[in-house]
């Protein structure tokens, strides 16, 4: 399976970004793509960008690229000021119309100082308004606590619940 993951953060050390590494050392089988800090290379969205006849940047024409060669998709995004970060919803809005995430298998696991489940609340419409297949089974919600400073994590807990995060993505995307 090939897997598109996706993180919010734009920052060096992001948890959001080592959890999605650390659900690909789990899902050794599957090709992962990681998005991260390249969030901060897409231009702001502009509608006459985007337009039908219209050539769009570059770099959100890579982006789109990788989300339509995945077979699914997972996202990692810290939660900020109970939303998500500008960066990540201009990422999100360069596909609203191009339709590369319609009925893809989409996962959330998410990360932050004490879980990020506002940041979730906030992604669910507008990932169903784009037309995302959302695979509830492996939503998971991690606080900044559980990880080592090294990214990996301190509980086995957790790591038991992303590996089975990870298989019920790629069920839903068999």
């Amino acid at each position: 399976m090939r897997v598109h993951a996706i993180s919010g953060s734009l920052k060096v050390s992001s948890t959001n970004s080592a959890l999605l590494r650390a659900a690909a050392a789990v899902a050794p089988d599957d090709t992962f793509t990681f998005f991260d800090r390249q969030i901060g290379e897409l231009p702001h969205f502009r509608a006459d960008l985007d337009e039908e006849g219209a050539t769009p940047p570059p770099a959100v024409t890579a982006f789109r690229s990788l989300l339509a060669q995945a077979d699914a998709v997972l996202i990692s995004c810290p939660e900020y000021a109970h939303g998500v970060p500008g960066s990540f919803k201009n990422a999100l809005d360069w596909v609203v119309s191009s339709g590369e995430l319609a009925d893809k298998p989409t996962a959330l696991v998410m990360a932050g100082p004490g879980g990020a489940k506002q940041a979730w609340i906030a992604l669910v419409p507008t990932l169903r308004v784009m037309g995302c297949k959302l695979v509830f089974e492996t939503s998971l919600v991690v606080a900044r606590r559980h990880f080592a400073e090294g990214g990996e994590f301190r509980d086995a807990g957790i790591e038991s619940e992303l590996r089975e995060a990870v298989a019920a993505l790629k069920k839903s995307a068999a």
